[in-house]
């Protein structure tokens, strides 16, 4: 039979989504109960998301990608599987986005973002400001006019996290 090796999750340029999506994901490597992310909102109270399924690749060995384009609930992720011991990170310091946002449009057509809550990895520190730090960084810019096709192994970052396994 073939064997996986390994995975290398690429959440390179990913901004982020659904925090649900960040802790959906995160139990595909982490075995139920674990905590991928605590809300802490304004009046100081939190609430712990924690993986709730049953994922196939608890026991595989896992790189993830991160660089300064990844985001919210991409550092979320890659932060709980780093705080678990369950991946190393390869790549670049993310971008810092640890914060909750709550839109307010007015009446003229103007609006305000109002910070309502933040999120800790499960090791409590805020992702805000201070990103993801790789344990192995590897600083690499994609050519403007490389192509998806193009030889992986011309992507350090990449050719990195598989030397890993």
């Amino acid at each position: 039979g073939f064997k996986i090796q390994g995975v290398v999750l690429d959440l390179r340029n990913n901004p982020g989504g659904y925090l649900e999506g960040a802790v959906y994901v995160a139990g595909e490597f982490l075995a139920p109960g674990k905590i991928v992310v605590v809300q802490e909102s304004g009046d100081g109270s939190k609430r712990e998301d924690s993986v709730k399924r049953n994922g196939r690749l608890l026991k595989v060995p896992l790189v993830v990608l991160v660089n300064k384009g990844s985001a919210s609930a991409a550092e979320i992720l890659a932060g709980a599987l780093l705080d678990h011991k369950r991946a190393k990170v390869v790549g670049e310091k993310s971008f810092g986005k640890g914060s909750v946002q709550q839109p307010e449009d007015f009446a003229d057509g103007s609006g305000v973002h109002i910070t309502v809550a933040r999120w800790l990895r499960p090791s409590g520190e805020w992702i805000d400001k201070k990103g993801i730090t790789p344990d192995v960084e590897v600083k690499w810019e994609p050519d403007a006019n490389a192509s998806d096709s193009a030889d992986w192994k011309s992507d350090l970052q990449l050719k990195r996290a598989v030397e890993m396994f």
